[in-house]
């Protein structure tokens, strides 16, 4: 048992630590009273601030004063005509009282004027209020709040040429380029347009956030995901972060706390914002190339708080695609020492070339009815998803947008969303559109049906010699609840169909829940990565260092349900059947009982796998059945669980089989980022080894992240393992002080993975291992070097096979590419 002693203090530690959480970001709050230390007679009009900020009050008739902020520093001054300046230590986060004695002097006072010493920056003492000040600034200090936000998005072609208009194709359009603006840099046709109206709330502790959206309206699209992308959630920068993420990029905030490192400030002026007196800073990046801005702010003299800011990144920022992107923030005093933003403004030039066409996205927001510091009932925060849409959302008719917009539409505004509908019914659109289907999505959109993906058509490897596929998969125009999808290939070579299909099933979007089934008999690589392309894509055919000769022939039926408890929490259940059978080069043997090799024609299997993954505060944007994440700054923790049973639809072995991978995206500021994962894994009982970890390698020229690329299939096996990666991207760094290098802009990447595992000796009773199939006596181990960003979508690497070196046909060192488009 815990002694009466031990227990007091963890007591009191607990109680200690509490305080000190729940105190951070509170209000200070000192009275007392003022006399003279001689006749006890208390002062009028005393002056009591705190020391380095312009917080304070005078004493009243009867020499009492009293003064609750959020700007408050450890010392207290008084200070009085014919008086000595007398300083006091203050409690931060704290009520209290002091009192102070002030004796007569006998020097004569004279006016004082704090001024930065000769040889400093006079912007920077106002910068450093800036920053001493930041977390009181800062609206997540505060308890709780709520506003209702108005969000107007649009998005305008620009750089439009008359040769562009006079293009045949664009004839039925004539009527669009009557909406032409020339009034900004570049010429714009605005041609999507969406409006959302929706109430923001916040809880500090524990922290939770909410969006209610109550109405959308969106040029062309009806969808819910689109409207949650377009709320607050999704499109919010403080200026107050350190690091502002642009795009996937980590700019440098003009007020970070490492700014005095990345920008020049300039005290340009003081005057009246509003009705607070400010002063006028410029900003500056100090290099050039790195991933700052350039601009001004508006701060207030007594708070520090930033009253206006206007930046646009530098001109030289190491980003692709982005001519310019410009943010304008002004913030208000809504309640006593509480500064919020109240509109925020983005703009920002898309641009594949100089002279290429390209788009504007704009972006304005205004806040209003701040509510301070009022929570809402506990279940109020509760929910599987931090934002909703109203049922209602897109059905507001024309007078609630009148009575509800913050800010008028202008007359262009107005006319795109008739022009979008009109554009809708040209046939000519839709074939424009259709195309831009095809390329990003693989499919072919056709009524009821989509074909494709197009990508798959043709390929070819020396089992299957030239294989031609068609599918394809029903449109939402057949069904928003049910997708029926399905496909066959021949190859001439083997002289055999292949087929497989598959029908979903969405039960419920919110929360997700989907049910599905598929089958299939086609052919696998095994031990191919899920990043790797697939096996019939054709670029895998062409760009390959060895033949794909070690295939298998799969029968597989599956089955599975799919819940998603909130958003980031989702389990999947599912059972498999599979039937594995060697094709090629690849042989099933076995030593029958007089110590023989004979040949094993195929391996079943029939398994339950209970599959989980968490990712917090992970957003989507979402479709009718798909979804991409739009990622999270949290891990995120994937745990699989399969439980194999023998005799049940023919499968031939129990076992069991535990895997667990966490995974991040590591942000370093300036520095650039990170991304690592790290995967352990065990299987219980013996199985033959198809059936267990063949680990992932690559065998084509392009880099796959998620393989080990100087790897080769069928390599290494394993039955209990430790494998992990970390790809370090540095954004420029140290390209960006090259002078040639800086004007390429390309970015370094350096990378390590490494694999360790065991393998146990019942696994060879059941299968012999091929000759070039081997098990890790030691870590297997590769790194790589190399350049991003090379025409803005190629990244190559150096990779260097550190161990297994005696191995045969392998590769110690290659080079590899991949195609990737990144900001």
């Amino acid at each position: 048992m815990i002694s009466n002693l031990t227990s007091y203090r963890l007591t009191t530690f607990v109680v200690m630590l509490l305080a000190c959480l729940v105190s951070y970001g509170q209000k200070t709050a000192v009275s007392g009273k003022v006399t003279d230390a001689a006749t006890g007679e208390t002062l009028p009009f005393v002056n009591v601030v705190f020391v380095d900020t312009k917080s304070g009050t005078t004493t009243d008739l009867d020499g009492n004063y009293s003064i609750e902020t959020y700007y408050a520093s450890d010392s207290l001054r008084v200070s009085f005509i014919g008086y000595e300046t007398q300083t006091k230590k203050v409690k931060k986060d704290q009520a209290q009282t002091i009192n102070f004695e002030l004796t007569a002097s006998s020097v004569q006072l004279e006016a004082a004027e704090i001024r930065p010493t000769d040889d400093e920056n006079p912007a920077h003492p106002i910068v450093r209020g800036v920053l001493r000040n930041k977390d009181i600034n800062n609206r997540e200090k505060l308890e709780a709040y709520e506003y209702e936000l108005y969000n107007k998005v649009e998005f305008d072609l620009n750089n439009i040429t008359d040769e562009f208009r006079n293009r045949r194709i664009w004839k039925p359009f004539d009527f669009v380029f009557d909406n032409i603006d020339s009034t900004e840099e570049k010429t714009y046709l605005p041609v999507f347009m969406t409006e959302n109206l929706s109430n923001f709330y916040y809880r500090k502790n524990p922290k939770t956030e909410k969006e209610i959206i109550h109405a959308t309206k969106v040029s062309g699209v009806e969808n819910n995901s689109v409207s949650q992308f377009l709320g607050d959630m999704y499109q919010n920068v403080n200026i107050y972060d350190n690091n502002i993420i642009v795009f996937g990029k980590s700019f440098v905030s003009p007020i970070s706390n490492l700014g005095f490192g990345f920008y020049r400030y300039y005290l340009m002026d003081s005057a009246m914002v509003g009705n607070k007196w400010c002063y006028q800073i410029k900003f500056q990046p100090k290099r050039k190339q790195e991933l700052t801005f350039t601009g001004e702010f508006w701060v207030n003299d007594t708070t520090y708080a930033i009253r206006e800011v206007e930046a646009t990144i530098a001109e030289d920022a190491n980003i692709n695609f982005i001519d310019k992107l410009q943010v304008r923030q002004e913030y208000d005093e809504v309640d006593d020492e509480v500064w919020m933003i109240t509109r925020d403004e983005l703009l920002v030039d898309f641009n594949l070339s100089e002279r290429a066409m390209g788009f504007y996205g704009r972006k304005t927001t205004t806040y209003t009815d701040f509510v301070i510091n009022q929570q809402k009932p506990e279940d109020f925060y509760q929910g599987i998803t931090d934002v909703v849409v109203a049922d209602d959302a897109n059905e507001k008719d024309e007078s609630f947008w009148d009575e509800s917009r913050h800010i008028q539409l202008t007359d262009n505004e107005k006319s795109v969303y008739n022009m979008v509908d009109s554009i809708k019914n040209i046939p000519q659109f839709r074939t424009v559109a259709d195309v831009i289907t095809l390329f990003v999505s693989g499919y072919y959109v056709r009524g009821n049906f989509e074909f494709g993906p197009y990508f798959t058509l043709y390929s070819f490897n020396p089992v299957e010699g030239h294989r031609f596929r068609v599918g394809g998969r029903t449109s939402n125009q057949f069904s928003k609840r049910v997708l029926l999808e399905g496909y066959t290939a021949y190859g001439l070579r083997d002289d055999r169909f292949k087929y497989g299909g598959g029908i979903t099933y969405m039960v419920s979007k919110n929360p997700r829940m989907v049910i599905g089934a598929s089958g299939k008999r086609d052919v696998e690589q095994l031990g191919q990565a899920p990043g790797a392309f697939q096996q019939d894509n054709v670029l895998s055919s062409i760009f390959r260092r060895n033949p794909a000769n070690k295939l298998t022939d799969v029968i597989e039926g599956k089955a599975y349900i799919e819940r998603e408890w909130f958003y980031g929490l989702s389990n999947q259940l599912i059972l498999t059947n599979r039937t594995l059978a060697p094709l090629g080069a690849l042989k099933y043997e076995r030593f029958n009982d007089i110590r023989a090799l004979e040949p094993v024609d195929q391996l079943t299997t029939t398994e339950l796998t209970l599959y989980t993954r968490f990712a917090y505060k992970e957003k989507f944007l979402s479709g009718e059945f798909e979804r991409v994440s739009l990622g999270t700054k949290y891990p995120t923790i994937e745990m699989a669980y399969t439980l194999g049973v023998k005799d049940f639809i023919g499968g031939d072995y129990d076992y069991q089989k535990a895997v667990f991978r966490i995974k991040d995206k590591i942000r370093f500021g300036p520095l650039g980022y990170a991304r690592a994962w790290v995967e352990v894994g065990k299987i219980w009982g013996g199985l033959p080894f198809p059936l267990l970890q063949l680990h992932q390698g690559n065998e084509t020229f392009f880099y796959d992240e998620t393989a080990f690329n100087t790897m080769n299939f069928f390599e290494f096996v394993s039955d209990e393992w430790v494998s992990a990666s970390i790809t370090y991207h540095a954004d420029g760094l140290f390209l960006n002080k090259i002078p040639l290098m800086r004007k390429l802009k390309w970015r370094e990447v350096v990378s390590a993975k490494g694999v360790i595992g065991n393998f146990g000796a019942d696994n060879y009773e059941e299968l012999i291992l091929p000759p070039e199939t081997n098990t890790l006596t030691k870590p297997y181990i590769e790194a790589a070097l190399g350049v991003e960003n090379i025409f803005k979508i190629l990244r190559i690497d150096g990779l260097w096979r550190l161990s297994y070196l005696d191995n045969p046909d392998i590769v110690k060192f290659g080079i590899r590419a991949k195609f990737q488009f990144d900001f």
